[in-house]
């Protein structure tokens, strides 16, 4: 039992998962930095306090919830201007690989052939 778990462990799909959760956790917090410390003061400067904790409709209170759609938006926003797209810009000029070919085979290779179907009809 304990030879199946150290098998599972050791898969390579199980470590590039947990390298992937640490540096996804760690990107977010590089993320949430430029929204809440580049972004959101750069709103604020434009269009006044981005804070709409205090807005009521009525009995219910949806100004946190405001608050929370316009975090989503600005963080999609820069993580689609500020990672997805110079990512596909820098894909694109990359040269494309071109097709390998295999080799054509060696005269030797080719009599080799020709023996192996002829054996093959008798």
């Amino acid at each position: 039992m304990l030879k199946g778990f150290k098998e599972f462990i050791m898969r390579g799909n199980v470590l590039d998962l947990a390298v992937a959760v640490i540096i996804g956790s760690t990107f977010n917090k590089v993320v949430n930095s430029l929204v809440v410390d580049v972004l959101t003061p750069l709103i604020g400067a434009i269009f006044g306090a981005p804070d709409f904790s205090a807005i009521k409709l009525g009995p219910i209170a949806i100004g946190n919830f405001l608050n929370a759609v316009v975090n989503f938006v600005i963080v999609a926003a820069a993580i689609y201007f500020f990672i997805v797209a110079p990512m596909n810009a820098i894909k694109r000029r990359k040269p494309k690989e071109k097709e390998q070919t295999p080799p054509e085979p060696s005269e030797e290779v080719k009599i080799l052939r020709e023996i192996l179907e002829v054996l093959k009809e008798k």
